[in-house]
């Protein structure tokens, strides 16, 4: 009987389709489970084999739940608004709505290949006017709360796609799109104030289930810090104001730095000596994105503002300021005070422009470097702080910093409002009017959605705007307050904006009332699990917990965290451990692993390469192993005895095998799950298997394996699909093997082993011990000084001449 792969996947995924057998009830007294992969931007290139990782786990996952019993919940969409499809549709001249329906059917299509048991019925799409339209629906209702405001401010600006982009965005001063220059300009802006929720967003990190390394990128990119903000005069009567974290060290306060896009150094002009060489220097910031500014191992630059000094509130010294571009005006109040003895980067400021080096905490030696472990140790050089600890100085400082009326405690964020526009085409058009009488106004709600119009061109407009702006006929409208002249906002939304929901989405998609019912979103949320790639643990995670907290705050969704439980998954690597790129022409296509090997080889391969949370590299002789394997279990088939129990040979194998199978999935160990099914296949090689074990086996492989263990099902004469089949269970008792064999040590040196009853007590395990030949003949003419007896694992004798 030959193992006829593509026959066999392709007629088990009709059936599974005609059968609708992976489809969601919406039945809600049944226990339900909520499994969810990030849904995938749906590119021209099709899936490349990082995609079917992620998934195929947790379809593994989704499959084993449907088995125990659950009503699952196992979705699948397209997060298609984006840069990529609007620069192809520019340069193909090709409307990006038909860019992205072809992109979606290569990615369905591939999908349904590899077997996947996604609920196609929930099927979302961020393009969607019936998907937006509730993306718009949140937006308006963070805009009526105050959580959506318009400010100018410096924006990232790529020279070639013209539009703003995030942080996130620029790499190494170029855009990660297109590869081009990234400058700095000033735009007006959508901002969400996701800083009012910093705290919460901390704080219930600890009411989930999540990774740690997920939390502590969460907590870093928050970044709570407890210190002081502290007023430095200046010698122009204006306060400068700084936040630092170590208010302690003020007396090695040498010098100040504010950022060029500071308001102050317009105020200065007429002040300020130098005036040419600082705005010289506003210019060339202006070409540097935030991650150029703020690298650390770059060369430090600045210019020393002429005329104007800061006054160091605890001694009354002038000190110099400096306009440098490493102090963001985005970030705290633009303005920092430095204390060079203490920070590295400080430190090398100091030196290039000859500045005071002032040590405060003992301890090192400032002339040669800073001295930065300083969280503790004692003040020195600091007036009324000398002699006190670290720890006792912070306190000192902000208690004398309040009654002197100089400064006071503060709680700090690195967290920064969301910038939340797009000067593009292909996005969520902002559903907002100006009107010069009522200002901005929202779209009335039964209006939604605010549907993109029709455009000739895709390209942003020469000074930036967006392509909408140009569509005078679509901005022209009426002020839905007073009826006066009034027009549309041109920006779109940011992709991010309809990854920030979709999970609420599948809960109830065709909904046309509301976002999804109540009664959908109090039985299916939260996820219960949820797992995508490391590098969307950071913004995609913390901006939909924030719109989910926000949601909850106006009672949309019944729970404050939408994900129960976060796991993350390494990337796949080339053969040889470097990453997949065009350029080293090492890309698998996952379609020609189906085609040569068949999806189970592909689904049980990728479980296989190794731990699910660490990259590792492909290998082909790999693949070819779990392919042989495949064959294996097939050609078992005709070796299988009459049987309705395990025999007594296997039943021991069998009860450990569905033990590990099932506590592996649960853990992510897909591999060592894997490998334990391996082993007891070739258990069956040696015992023989019969009828009761061979279908067991396959319903615990059936996870991995779909398509092929459904067809042997049915071969066996199942007469329903696996795929709600009871998942095995084991007997605990019947996991522990009766006898097992351990070392025995004489002096720390294996002597010999010895075989050990299970239920055998300390001085029982040291009788058989002692009295194994050679273990006996090693002890003749020694003194025994000490038996050391660990059950389950060895045996240590001690012992010296007798």
């Amino acid at each position: 009987m030959k193992y006829d792969y593509t026959a066999i996947e392709h007629k088990w995924q009709d059936k599974w389709e005609e059968a609708q057998a992976f489809r969601a009830e919406n039945k809600y007294d049944k226990p339900k489970y909520y499994a969810l992969v990030e849904f995938p931007y749906p590119s021209g290139q099709g899936l490349h084999v990082g995609h079917p990782r992620p998934y195929t786990a947790m379809d593994i996952v989704a499959r084993k739940r449907r088995m125990e019993g659950y009503n699952v919940l196992f979705p699948m969409g397209w997060d298609a608004f984006g840069l990529p499809t609007e620069n192809y549709a520019i340069k193909n001249h090709v409307h990006p709505e038909e860019v992205t329906r072809q992109n979606v059917a290569r990615f369905k299509g591939q999908l349904r290949s590899l077997g996947l048991s996604f609920d196609w019925s929930r099927e979302v799409n961020t393009t969607d006017p019936s998907y937006y339209k509730w993306t718009q629906w949140i937006f308006l209702q963070l805009f009526k709360k105050g959580l959506a405001y318009k400010t100018t401010m410096p924006v990232n600006w790529c020279t070639s796609c013209k539009c703003v982009l995030a942080n996130e965005e620029v790499v190494n001063g170029v855009c990660e799109r297109c590869g081009s220059p990234v400058i700095r300009k000033e735009k007006s802006q959508w901002m969400l104030k996701i800083t009012e929720y910093a705290q919460r967003l901390l704080d219930d990190l600890d009411q989930v289930d999540y990774i740690e390394r997920v939390k502590t990128q969460q907590r870093n990119w928050i970044g709570r810090s407890t210190g002081a903000q502290v007023r430095f005069d200046t010698t122009e009567g204006d306060v400068l104001e700084i936040y630092t974290t170590r208010p302690d060290t003020l007396f090695g306060a040498t010098y100040m730095v504010i950022s060029p896009e500071h308001p102050y150094i317009e105020k200065w002009a007429g002040k300020i000596q130098n005036m040419d060489a600082v705005r010289e220097y506003q210019e060339q910031s202006a070409r540097k994105s935030d991650f150029e500014r703020t690298e650390l191992v770059k060369e430090k630059t600045g210019v020393r503002i002429e005329g104007v000094r800061g006054i160091n509130p605890v001694n009354n010294q002038e000190i110099p300021i400096f306009v440098s571009d490493y102090v963001l005006m985005s970030y705290g109040t633009g303005a920092i005070m430095a204390v060079p003895a203490h920070d590295t980067r400080d430190w090398e400021f100091a030196k290039k422009f000859e500045l005071p080096i002032i040590e405060v905490v003992k301890g090192g030696d400032v002339e040669k470097e800073a001295f930065t472990d300083c969280d503790t140790g004692i003040m020195v050089n600091s007036g009324f702080l000398d002699g006190l600890s670290v720890e006792e100085a912070k306190v000192k400082i902000v208690e004398w910093l309040e009654k002197e009326k100089k400064g006071e405690t503060k709680v700090n964020y690195k967290l920064r409002d969301w910038v939340f526009s797009r000067q593009r085409y292909w996005g969520e058009p902002i559903p907002l009017v100006y009107c010069e009488k009522c200002g901005w106004v929202p779209v009335p709600e039964d209006q939604l959605p605010l549907r993109l119009p029709a455009v000739d061109s895709y390209e942003p407009t020469d000074d930036g705007e967006s392509p909408l702006a140009k569509m005078t006929d679509w901005v022209n409208t009426t002020c839905p307050h007073c009826g006066a002249p009034a027009k549309r906002e041109t920006d779109t939304m940011p992709q991010w904006a309809g990854s920030s929901w979709y999970f609420l989405r599948y809960c109830d998609p065709h909904n046309d009332k509301e976002l999804a019912s109540k009664e959908a979103l109090e039985y299916w949320m939260p996820v219960d699990w949820y797992n995508g790639g490391m590098e969307h643990t950071t913004l995609h995670l913390l901006y939909s917990r924030f719109w989910h907290k926000f949601l909850y705050d106006i009672g949309v969704v019944p729970q404050p965290e939408p994900y129960q439980k976060r796991t993350s998954h390494g990337m796949i690597l080339g053969e040889g451990g470097e990453k997949m790129s065009k350029s080293r022409g090492n890309v698998i296509n996952p379609d020609d692993i189906v085609r040569d090997y068949g999806a189970d080889t592909m689904r049980l391969y990728e479980m296989f390469l190794g731990d699910f949370e660490k990259a590792a590299p492909w290998s082909q002789n790999a693949v070819k192993g779990c392919r042989r394997f495949l064959e294996r279990v097939w050609a078992l088939f005709d070796q299988v005895q009459p049987g309705d129990s395990y025999s007594q040979k296997n039943e021991g194998e069998m009860h450990k095998t569905i033990k590990k199978v099932t506590e592996d999935i649960e853990n992510l160990k897909f591999n060592t799950a894997i490998a334990a099914l391996m082993s007891l296949l070739n258990t069956f090689g040696d015992n023989g298997v019969n009828q009761a074990e061979y279908k067991n086996f396959i319903l615990l492989l059936s996870p991995f394996a779909p398509h092929i263990c459904e067809e042997l099902n049915e071969r066996m004469g199942g007469k329903e699909m696996l795929v709600h089949a009871p998942w095995p269970k084991y007997d605990e008792s019947k996991t522990v093997d009766d006898t097992l064999e351990i070392g025995v040590q004489i002096n720390g040196k294996v002597k010999g082993t010895v075989w050990i009853g299970a239920q055998d007590t300390k001085e029982q395990i040291q009788e058989k011990a002692m009295a194994e030949p050679k273990v006996a003949a090693a002890l003749e003419g020694m003194q025994v000084v000490k038996v050391i007896v660990i059950p389950g694992r060895i045996v240590n004798i001690v012992v010296k001449p007798a």
